[in-house]
């Protein structure tokens, strides 16, 4: 399952550094207050959430890039 993200959202990752070629690693909270880490996004606008996780597009409060360990 994709989630397509809205224009907002694509907007915003498109101001921030690419993880690799084409995608970004970011974490993502839901209106819910469920932190999703790691999630991958290709162009700016979809994203790859794991198979157990339940969300829509709507549900998504905060998209931040995911720090990665040093």
């Amino acid at each position: 399952m994709t989630v397509r993200l809205s224009p907002k959202w694509t907007e915003r990752l498109l101001s921030l550094p690419e993880s690799g070629m084409g995608y970004q690693v970011v974490d993502v909270t839901l209106r819910d207050g469920k932190t999703l880490s790691g999630l991958a996004v290709f162009n700016g606008q979809d994203m790859e959430p794991p198979p157990a996780a339940s969300f829509d597009a709507s549900d998504i409060v905060r998209i931040e890039l995911h720090e990665r360990d040093v």
